[in-house]
């Protein structure tokens, strides 16, 4: 590696090579040279090499990123684009700072900085070869497909080639180029994966209809849609919505279209269909549990499209890796444990715990059917046999009738009026040295929103599409744009920012809920390695880890460690009382 930063490749190549004849499936040494073959031009070694690589962990991110480039390079954009998608779904990160970097992009977006915020036409803002040389970049492609964007910078860009996309359908009404069409798709399949959150014109209203009534009427006539109109329209609105929408799947498109009608079309009416076929488990009565569910009914979330490369294990060895603790004791049969999630939404966390564990028996709840329809079609997809979906209401868990080795809870608690009796309620399902992962607000993390709040207060939003786009106009103009990736789509900054019930809570008052309920904390996931390497410079003690009052400390001095939610591991012990309803400190007043 030493060798690698000051560019000396020769040695670096002969003493990865000396390690690999040592040890084969050295995966490092694979990707370095493969990383190394890239740079110099030799793109099919590259292949090669990071192909081997990947053959042994499906999830090395950087061997999934120069793979991608490497394709890039022999002409393969198809292939590029899905090693792209690969590399951030296993944690590429700063993807849209290396998207903004691309010759193709940084040059648009400088003239659109120049003049903001005036708005330019299409060609004045693209230049005479207009689409096409966007289409190229394969990572722009990747993040347009699979990622909701954040970057305020691009989604300005983006916005702006939306509006010359529409004005270029009313103007011209022919089919873009090939090329052209690739980059406008991908551009269509971002703005329905973000729900269509961005800035919205008086002036584009009128346009959009135009369009649309030009694809409905040539639909109820039987004649030939213009895939121009047909793209345009996909930029603003969902294309299921459309009357007759389902005739589209019937006609011959080029495969970029297709993959639009796919998304847009055959996969929402599969998700309508799944939702009849999901069991009810419970009863959903009480007047809060009610509100949370129109709000996800209307919104699921969250919104993802590809699941990261993971490699099955162990519960307990998974746990030795993610917060460097095992279990303290685990009495499951083998790995073939019960597992509960509460509140799986749409369907990511289900399918991640599923995948990783594969002997496990995973029951899926959720109080939306609309999310439980998404998380079946991911599952089907995805062709995994070891998920069972209902629709339930975590206050009537106890119907269930079932007992757990590992219940999982995260974002889902804070929703609920008394998040503490819900809590217990699941702790009565859970067997003891059962394993508890939960995830809550951060106090700390989301006193970040208050001057977003306090605009919305102002101005009187609602928690309405419409509503929603011009509050976070007003917030980007204002400078009180929330630092978490939520604010980017229609569901997340309901969720953010709208929802019906939450409640924050503190460190300290889960250490007092873990001391009071027979839990032992075990440690927090899913945090930054350089988060975990700060705190293991501060607090040199090995079992600090598992201190809560030490990472109390430690929050006080760096508020955004845990980003909007503190997400741990505990367990029950053994001698715990099930369904004990003890007292706990009670959380912040519901928002």
């Amino acid at each position: 590696m030493a060798h690698y930063r000051r560019r000396e490749f020769a040695p670096a190549q002969d003493l990865c090579r000396a390690v690999l004849a040592r040890e084969p499936c050295h995966v490092r040494s694979l990707v370095l040279l493969g990383d190394m073959a890239q740079q110099d031009g030799r793109n099919k070694l590259a292949v090669k090499l990071l192909g081997q690589a990947l053959e042994l962990d499906c999830g090395d991110a950087a061997a999934h990123d120069t793979i991608a480039l490497a394709y890039q390079a022999l002409g393969r954009c198809d292939d590029a684009v899905r090693h792209f998608t690969q590399a951030m779904a296993a944690g590429l990160r700063d993807a849209e700072a290396l998207v903004k970097q691309s010759a193709a992009l940084a040059l648009p977006l400088r003239r659109l900085a120049a003049v903001w915020p005036r708005q330019l036409g299409l060609a004045e803002l693209l230049g005479p070869q207009g689409a096409s040389t966007l289409a190229g970049e394969a990572l722009l492609l990747a993040l347009l497909r699979s990622r909701i964007i954040h970057d305020i910078e691009l989604e300005r860009f983006l916005t702006a080639v939306r509006r010359g996309l529409l004005q270029n359908a009313i103007e011209l009404g022919s089919a873009a180029d090939g090329d052209a069409a690739a980059f406008f798709c991908a551009l269509a399949q971002q703005c329905f994966l973000n729900e269509y959150v961005f800035a919205l014109g008086d002036f584009e209203r009128p346009q959009l209809q135009q369009v649309r009534d030009r694809v409905a009427d040539a639909l109820e006539a039987g004649d030939a849609v213009a895939p121009l109109d047909l793209i345009a329209a996909a930029s603003y609105l969902p294309l299921h919505k459309l009357p007759m929408a389902p005739a589209l799947l019937d006609r011959p498109w080029p495969d970029v279209v297709t993959l639009l009608l796919t998304e847009q079309i055959r996969e929402p009416r599969e998700e309508a269909s799944n939702r009849s076929s999901i069991a009810t488990l419970t009863a959903i009565d009480d007047a809060v549990s009610r509100q949370v569910q129109h709000q996800y009914e209307e919104n699921p979330f969250p919104r993802w499209t590809t699941a990261p490369p993971i490699k099955p294990t162990t519960i307990p060895d998974y746990l030795q890796a993610e917060i460097g603790a095992a279990p303290l004791s685990w009495s499951a049969a083998g790995d073939r444990a019960d597992v509960l999630i509460a509140g799986c939404g749409t369907g990511s966390h289900s399918i991640d715990t599923a995948r990783r564990f594969p002997e496990t028996q995973v029951l899926a709840i959720d109080i939306s059917r609309a999310s439980l329809g998404y998380a079946r079609r991911k599952t089907r997809a995805l062709g995994l046999a070891n998920i069972e979906y209902g629709q339930a209401d975590i206050l009537k868990v106890a119907a269930l009738g079932r007992r757990f080795d590992l219940i999982e809870a995260v974002g889902v608690l804070h929703h609920l009026a008394d998040p503490a009796a819900a809590w217990r309620l699941l702790l009565s399902l859970l067997r003891p040295d059962g394993l508890m992962l939960v995830g809550l607000y951060s106090g700390s993390a989301r006193r970040s929103l208050a001057a977003a709040r306090a605009v919305i207060a102002e101005c009187g939003y609602r928690p309405t599409a419409d509503d929603i786009r011009a509050c976070r106009q007003e917030l980007i103009r204002r400078g009180v744009v929330p630092p978490f990736r939520d604010f980017s789509s229609i569901s997340g900054c309901r969720d953010l920012l709208f929802n019906v019930m939450e409640h924050e809570f503190t460190i300290p008052q889960i250490a007092a809920f873990l001391d009071a309920n027979g839990l032992t904390f075990l440690g927090f996931a899913q945090l930054p390695p350089e988060a975990r390497r700060q705190f293991r410079q501060e607090f040199f003690a090995d079992a600090a880890g598992r201190d809560l009052a030490a990472w109390h400390a430690f929050e006080r001095r760096h508020p955004l460690t845990f980003g909007n939610m503190y997400v741990f591991w505990m367990q029950k012990r053994a001698d715990a009382a099930d369904g004990a309803v003890t007292p706990s400190p009670p959380a912040s007043p519901p928002r």
